[in-house]
């Protein structure tokens, strides 16, 4: 596994759980906003897998656990074998996903290997080549993913980084139409730092007060919609 670092303990990033964050190397997609460039560039350090296994052995009672995020995990293909090893030690996981492998995504479901899954849905779908720097978008298999996920019995969110002047109100409505029956729906604030396309680090967040009075419309479609800071 191709890891880039690791947040040692996160309160927020696994629901109802004390986790630690790793992240993988790589990414299938380049949207311009991404907060971790140097992940999808590869443009950072390997930090070594035994290291970690070191640090997780000593964290069994400390923390509950482990947030495979990216990049794009699933794009490695050791995933299965990764992930097992984290389950062994006692630790339960949730895997970050731009749901561009459906077929990676089933079979670590399937295998119950996974406890929780955050997939994000970046626009709405005929936006989303733009959304994710691609001339072409997989949004059959994005679709998939989706599909799988509503049908699924794990727990899961969808969620979305939202930005001013790229994302409008009615655009965040028909995303969560897109994911129609979905347990919960967060959106959460585009943080405007370090980004993969530098002209996005001018852009702004929404106002809450704008996304607060989206939520009698979004609630038609989603079971549970949250608002992140």
């Amino acid at each position: 596994m191709k890891i880039g670092g690791l947040q040692r303990l996160s309160m927020i990033d696994f629901p109802g759980k004390l986790a630690t964050v790793v992240f993988t190397i790589d990414c299938n997609f380049c949207c311009p906003f991404c907060h971790n460039p140097k992940l999808v560039e590869g443009d950072i350090n390997l930090f070594p897998e035994e290291s970690l296994w070191d640090f997780l052995s000593t964290r069994t009672k400390l923390i509950e656990g482990v947030v495979v995020s990216g990049g794009e995990p699933t794009l490695h293909r050791d995933l299965p074998t990764f992930i097992k090893k984290i389950k062994a030690l006692g630790f339960s996981v949730k895997l970050d996903t731009n749901g561009s492998n459906p077929e990676m995504l089933s079979e670590l479901i399937n295998a119950q290997l996974l406890d929780f899954v955050a997939m994000d849905i970046k626009h709405i779908w005929s936006r989303y080549a733009f959304s994710t720097g691609l001339n072409i978008a997989p949004i059959e298999k994005i679709q998939q993913s989706a599909i799988f996920l509503l049908n699924s019995h794990i727990d899961y969110e969808f969620r979305t980084t939202v930005i001013k002047d790229f994302h409008d109100p009615m655009d965040i409505i028909n995303i969560s139409r897109q994911i129609c029956g979905a347990k919960r729906y967060a959106v959460q604030e585009f943080i405007p730092k370090k980004t993969l396309s530098k002209d996005f680090a001018q852009k702004l967040p929404f106002e809450k007060q704008s996304l607060e009075a989206l939520i009698p419309e979004i609630s038609k479609y989603v079971q549970s919609f949250e608002i992140r800071q």
